[in-house]
């Protein structure tokens, strides 16, 4: 049997995703296919250490060493080809707490924050709950892809009030990954109208086919000093309840002002098992990983044949990266409410509804195909089974 075929009784271990699904729904008997982690174990050397961590057991206060950014130095160098310095991380209890402090640091209350929907909805509730403005850049879907809208960014960015942009790269929810050229016309419209970058590549050791992943500050040196970069372990090794993300920020100035502004909230530290994981999983994860994208693609693969040959009302917006695939309902002409009762109701599926990723969702689910293919196969004859029924 494939590592990954494994199915895991998750229910007990005050998990989101299966122990309270049915709440946060309030419907039951819902099979979860939402929340972004994964329904595998963590890399056997993760576990190990932090076996051998628990046992130890003194859980007091930590502090991450040169050895930990050590571990990230060498994977980001080895993965992604960006040498970074160590002074430039900072860590943090997560990204979407990054975003909001970046918000904060980088921006003053009443100014406008760039999103391009449909977007991570975090992205909205950190600027909005910061009382800042959001202006949206709208993707457009075009022959089943998504693309950048430049003239559109371009008159947005003129605003003198309009002082950072949100990047998702890998974009999740549909899915794309952000080419050379296309981060590079961003980054040269945002550099030119003083415009910070704030870049959320947390998925991006996720990547699919012949793909390829850019991390935007190695584009160049200036560009790398205007963007705070957001990567942690969590996505690539399902770290996520570990609570540990890395922030990379080239610029010394932009650096002591986030610092100074983590201090004030009283964040100082990660914990023991953070620090544990991290370096176990940068320094001998990458066999595992490897294994997990070869089988995220027979996912996708087994996924999109299900699609094409029983429910052809349904059209894959095939991801570039991540394990979240964007499904396009629109041919039910239903309104999403109609569209939430098929989901919810008559397949008894938890996904993501495409409409809280912003106006250009709507029609659209969001389904995680980070799990055993017999959980896959069986969410997928749910979907099946409900529209039968509604023939």
């Amino acid at each position: 049997m494939n590592l990954f075929d494994e199915r895991i009784n998750r229910y007990g271990t005050h998990s989101v995703k299966w122990d309270h699904t049915d709440a946060i729904y309030e419907k039951e008997n819902l099979l979860p296919m939402w929340v972004a982690d994964m329904d595998f174990r963590a890399p056997q050397a993760v576990i190990d250490a932090l076996t051998k961590r628990s046992q130890h057991g003194i859980f007091g206060y930590s502090m991450p060493t040169e050895d930990t950014k050590s571990a990230i130095q060498k994977w980001l160098d080895r993965r992604h080809k960006w040498s970074i310095q160590q002074d430039w991380i900072v860590f943090t209890p997560g990204v979407v707490l990054a975003l909001s402090a970046a918000v904060n640091v980088y921006t003053k209350k009443g100014e406008k924050v760039v999103i391009q929907s449909p977007v991570y909805y975090p992205f909205r509730d950190m600027v909005e709950k910061n009382e800042r403005h959001v202006v949206d850049n709208p993707l457009r879907l075009e022959k089943d892809k998504y693309v950048m809208d430049y003239d559109h960014l371009e008159q947005t960015l003129k605003d003198p009030e309009v002082t950072m942009l949100l990047l998702c790269n890998p974009h999740n929810p549909v899915g794309r990954v952000w080419t050379r050229n296309e981060l590079l016309k961003l980054a040269e419209l945002c550099t030119r109208h003083n415009v910070l970058i704030v870049s959320d590549d947390i998925h991006f050791d996720l990547i699919l086919k012949e793909n390829k992943h850019t991390l935007i500050s190695t584009l160049s040196d200036d560009i790398a000093s205007n963007t705070i970069t957001c990567i942690a372990p969590s996505k690539t090794f399902n770290l996520a309840g570990m609570q540990l993300s890395t922030i990379i920020i080239p610029d010394s100035e932009k650096r002591e002002q986030f610092n100074e502004y983590m201090g004030k909230l009283g964040l100082f530290a990660p914990s023991p098992f953070g620090i544990t994981a991290i370096e176990a999983a940068y320094t001998h994860g990458e066999e595992w990983l490897e294994q997990l994208i070869t089988y995220l693609e027979g996912n996708l693969d087994y996924l999109k044949s299900f699609i094409a040959e029983r429910l052809p009302e349904i059209e894959v917006i095939e991801p570039e990266g991540t394990y979240l695939v964007w499904l396009d309902f629109r041919k039910l002409s239903m309104s999403h409410e109609e569209l939430e009762r098929l989901i919810q109701e008559d397949a008894k599926l938890a996904l993501d509804e495409g409409y809280i990723f912003g106006e250009g969702g709507k029609g659209f689910e969001r389904m995680n195909i980070a799990c055993p293919r017999s959980i896959l196969k069986e969410g997928l004859e749910r979907l099946e089974q409900a529209l039968l029924q509604r023939k």
